[in-house]
């Protein structure tokens, strides 16, 4: 070990990079990081933390308008600065960048400012400084990706998006995944005219239909244009903004083109052919089990490896392999039953299978169902309402599923993440005692099998 500059050198200083580097560190590794533009990644520089807190500034429209039926009266009319939002954000931004700088150093992990490159299996260029490293980590995440169409120059991507120095009336949205729907509500909760193109059959391709579904009507009362089924065959600057050339042949104009339809490993130049490190068509990193490259002493969690997109895998993954690789606890990070959120507007919590999923795996399954009024839209004008469902394999009686559309969505499926975790059966969710008044309750007051109403007919 000593014949390198470190024992451990991770190029990436997002959630998983942070967090194997001061993992093993801490192991006693002597660890060295990158970072070419800002530290936390894209979770906190540009993607879920910045994100939700647009989100929370997109709610107080609906806020202010029900407060009117709680008693409460406001003086005049709210009024909306884009730029206080814009400068408040980018403050948290630069106050957690700083904070993982911190726990960084305070671990005693040496930290490099460039974009670490790959000379061989052990030696990464970082700007003019090159060091060498018995291990080496990428956790370089993804960026967004956008289609190759005439004038798609003009189109921004969520990255830009944080950063618009104006927002224009009205915004079109392309892609039908959850950045795209989480943008939509934001923008229109902000007061904007938003439209968004989907060129597949239903949003959030991958969820529950009934989930899939139920969002979508919720967007369309939220005042979303939802347009599905299309999808631009090319962009031309106009006076103003944006005109929308179709695949159908339709053409409309817009203020402001987002495009949110997809997003790819950022390995491109990152000096991988160099090193032997092999990828898949897409450009991800692969990897086995145990997150190591068919280069034995290189490494890759997160994004990168294009396994599970979401930061919290990104810290188990990087949490395991500095365990396995530098500590006394080997293991395997486990991409079962991970639970995951769409900040959508109601917000999406869901952990397991989908219905179809569970079909294919187990057959004969068991659905719970429930669609209601939230208890502070009772009295309101929304005709919001939250929708939820269980997913039971009939032999077992094992919940091998639970999704949620609703006010605290990710918050409720948190928790039923640990019971899902622990193979917690219908039985025990009826045993269970409810919070009550409480949306959550509902998880475990759930007792009629749901029977599609073709078969109600028939009966």
């Amino acid at each position: 070990m000593a014949d390198y500059d470190f024992d451990l050198f991770v190029i990436g200083g997002g959630s998983g990079g942070v967090r194997a580097a001061r993992i093993a560190s801490g192991h006693g590794a002597r660890v060295g990081i990158c970072e070419e533009y800002r530290y936390g990644g894209t979770c906190v520089i540009r993607g879920c933390v910045p994100k939700k807190l647009f989100v929370y500034a997109s709610h107080f429209a609906d806020d202010f308008e029900d407060a009117a039926s709680y008693g409460w009266s406001l003086n005049g009319t709210p009024s909306f600065d884009w730029p206080t939002l814009v400068a408040n954000k980018d403050k948290e931004i630069d106050r957690l960048n700083g904070i993982y700088i911190r726990l960084l150093q305070g671990a005693n992990v040496e930290v490099l400012d460039g974009r670490g490159v790959l000379q061989d299996a052990n030696t990464i260029q970082v700007g003019d400084r090159t060091v060498t490293a018995e291990t080496i980590l990428v956790a370089v995440g993804g960026t967004p990706m956008k289609p190759d169409i005439a004038g798609i120059e003009h189109a921004i991507t969520s990255n830009e998006a944080f950063h618009l120095e104006t927002l224009p009336q009205h915004i079109t949205v392309v892609g039908g995944g959850y950045i795209a729907v989480e943008f939509a509500g934001i923008f229109n909760g902000l007061g904007r005219d938003v439209v968004q193109l989907y060129r597949g059959e239903q949003i959030l391709r991958g969820f529950d239909d009934d989930v899939r579904d139920h969002l979508a009507i919720e967007l369309r009362k939220k005042g979303i244009n939802l347009r599905i089924g299309q999808n631009p065959d090319r962009l031309e600057t106009i006076d103003g903004g944006v005109r929308v050339h179709l695949e159908t042949g339709e053409t409309f104009d817009t203020g402001l083109v987002m495009y949110a339809t997809g997003r790819i490993p950022n390995t491109r130049g990152l000096g991988l052919e160099a090193a032997g490190v092999a990828t898949d068509k897409g450009g991800a990193i692969k990897v086995d089990d145990w997150s190591r490259t068919n280069i034995a002493n290189i490494y890759a969690v997160g994004d990168v490896t294009d396994r599970i997109q979401l930061t919290p895998v990104a810290l188990m993954e990087g949490h395991a392999f500095a365990d396995t690789v530098f500590g006394t606890n080997p293991r395997k990070p486990d991409h079962h039953d991970v639970p995951s959120a769409v900040f959508s507007q109601p917000p999406i919590g869901s952990v397991g299978l989908s219905e179809a999923e569970a079909r294919a795996k187990y057959g004969d399954i068991d659905l719970y169902k429930s669609t209601f009024t939230p208890m502070r839209h009772t009295m309101t004008p929304s005709d919001e309402k939250t929708f939820m469902k269980l997913i039971v394999d009939a032999k077992s009686d094992r919940v091998v599923g639970a999704h949620m559309v609703g006010p605290d969505a990710a918050e409720i499926v948190q928790g039923l993440g640990i019971a899902l975790k622990c193979g917690a059966t219908k039985a025990q969710f009826d045993a269970t005692v409810g919070i009550h008044p409480s949306a959550a309750e509902e998880f475990v007051t759930m007792r009629s099998k749901w029977t599609p109403p073709t078969a109600k007919a028939a009966e």
